[in-house]
């Protein structure tokens, strides 16, 4: 099934929920969660440093380092299993991606707050690609201006959403938690940072 454009006014989003097979999403799932280095990525918030509420991991490039919630993480190399995906996603997507940052989410008490992945680093209109594997977990985008006007998504397992153009500049996004019983799910973002050069960053 190939990527189907959704309708949102001022982004590009672009949902295919079966882009890995179920196969193929069981074997990145088991590499994934047994072959990264996951820790506790502490955040700032209102002024104060805590603990992220999920495990997470940046990979990426040499020199892609990124900052994000007043935090600056260096990457971590590339494991094997992630290599033919970012292969494929560049082939499906039309984007070049040098990094990823990978969270794992315990259980429904893990979330991500509303947010846009507006840093620098990623330009003025970043193309992210969402890989979801495990437990479907709802995933909501509400725009900036208009906070009324927002798109509820169930990503489940092996699904990819696209986010490119201008959906960052006007969108924030969300992963709540629940209070249903859910089992492990794994997010990878893939995206593009312009990589740090003499007098940069």
């Amino acid at each position: 099934m190939p990527l189907e454009k959704l309708q949102l006014r001022d982004a590009e989003v672009m949902l295919d929920p079966c882009w890995l097979s179920p196969a193929a999403a069981d074997a990145l799932f088991a590499s994934v969660r047994r072959g990264i280095a996951w820790e506790v990525h502490r955040i700032r918030l209102f002024g104060r440093g805590i603990d992220s509420p999920r495990l997470s991991c940046w990979i990426g490039d040499p020199g892609c380092g990124y900052r994000y919630s007043g935090m600056r993480f260096e990457p971590r190399p590339w494991p094997a299993a992630l290599l033919p995906v970012r292969e494929r996603l560049e082939r499906a997507s039309g984007a070049e991606f040098n990094s990823v940052l990978a969270n794992l989410y315990r259980d429904g008490r893990d979330s991500m707050g509303w947010h846009s992945d507006d840093e620098p680093e990623l330009g003025p209109a970043p193309a992210i690609a969402s890989i979801s594997l495990g437990a479907t977990r709802q995933f909501v985008l509400k725009h900036r201006r208009e906070p009324d006007r927002k798109l509820v998504l169930e990503l489940g397992h092996g699904s990819l959403l696209l986010m490119s153009g201008a959906t960052q500049r006007n969108y924030k996004h969300a992963l709540p938690r629940t209070a249903k019983p859910v089992g492990e799910r794994i997010n990878l973002t893939f995206r593009r940072v312009v990589p740090r050069t003499s007098g940069h960053l």
